[in-house]
């Protein structure tokens, strides 16, 4: 189902073209560097010494991450340390049109989903952990089902020593497995739950819903919140709070509430689209993109933007953004093309 995520992008991409229809400039939100001068911050080459592009997949800090190299005739997937040492994980053929998301890390352990086309066309995914101090990668279990991918930092979670994640139920449209293994591996337990669920903060299950409404409720209780934004937009809910999009004045007006429709707040009044899945980061920081200057757009980039909950504040990241990404923590995104590219990073952690 990584064609989901796919799908997903290119909505934003469409979303992040649009004209800027704005009126007088506005003033300008301050830059992240003035308003959290000691977060930790990095630049990483969209190169690796070798030559070959590079694209991270998952920072496990500011500086180290993991991600994927592009070699003729191979794809590998890497972790690149801050001293520039380049550690190879998985090496595979290209034309298997290899695909890895799903990270998740939990004491030193790193895991990940892995998909690949077989010969005979069917494709196959499994779940992958390595001990980040050392060893070999190691298959967890092939036994995924129908895996769902929807580019959140959910998509697989570590708790009490398990891997969870969700998958299609089949045959039934309208239900979801909750799959978990151990990560040394061993048998698969499957949990089949009536409706379309993803995985949220452990543990927790949320419903993307339509029509401004949805659902969320735990995996260890049978109580049910029905989360309604009035006829607003809903985008994604998580345990602590929704992401709201409001139709005003040929604007599309970002706002934040909490499932029960309390402490509604205004993000900004200027157009924005939200660049990754999910939302109140930390539960505490909001990422938005915006029109950014002539100049920037020219070139496809977009402001990117970051909503301070607990200071109420809108800060400006960085300007003509072309990717924004997120996970455990650490933001990043890309600016420039090809060979020329070069990944930021901001380490909401340390704010």
């Amino acid at each position: 189902m990584l064609a989901l995520v796919a799908a997903l992008i290119a909505a934003w991409v469409l979303l992040a073209r649009a004209p800027d229809r704005r009126g007088p400039a506005r003033r300008l939100p301050p830059t992240a560097e003035a308003v959290w001068p000691h977060a930790r911050r990095a630049d990483v080459p969209g190169v690796l010494p070798d030559g070959a592009l590079y694209h991270p997949a998952y920072f496990l800090d500011g500086r180290v991450s993991v991600g994927t190299a592009s070699d003729p005739g191979v794809v590998r997937l890497v972790v690149w340390t801050a001293d520039g040492a380049v550690r190879v994980l998985r090496r595979l053929p290209a034309a298997t049109a290899p695909q890895f998301a799903g990270f998740a890390c939990a004491g030193g352990q790193l895991v990940w989903a892995e998909s690949a086309t077989a010969g005979d066309g069917s494709a196959r995914t499994e779940l992958w952990r390595v001990d980040l101090s050392g060893g070999a990668p190691r298959k967890i279990t092939a036994n995924t089902g129908h895996m769902l991918f929807f580019g959140s930092e959910y998509d697989t979670v570590i708790a009490s020593g398990r891997v969870y994640w969700t998958a299609d139920a089949p045959g039934d449209r309208d239900a979801t497995e909750v799959r978990s293994v151990a990560i040394g591996g061993g048998a698969v337990e499957v949990r089949t739950e009536p409706g379309t669920w993803t995985l949220s903060a452990w543990p927790r299950l949320a419903s993307a819903g339509s029509s401004g409404r949805a659902q969320l409720r735990g995996l260890d209780a049978a109580r049910v919140v029905t989360v309604d934004t009035g006829g607003d937009l809903l985008d994604r809910c998580g345990p602590t709070w929704c992401r709201v999009f409001v139709l005003a004045g040929g604007t599309v007006r970002s706002e934040l509430m909490w499932p029960d429709g309390s402490e509604r707040r205004q993000v900004t009044d200027e157009s924005t689209t939200a660049p990754i899945v999910d939302v109140a980061i930390l539960d505490r920081f909001e990422v938005l993109c915006g029109t950014t200057s002539t100049l920037a757009a020219a070139i496809g980039g977009r402001r990117l933007l970051v909503y301070d909950l607990e200071t109420s504040r809108l800060v400006r990241a960085a300007e003509a953004t072309v990717s924004v990404f997120y996970r455990g923590g650490v933001l990043w995104w890309s600016t420039g093309t090809g060979g020329r590219s070069v990944w930021h990073t901001l380490d909401l952690r340390t704010v």
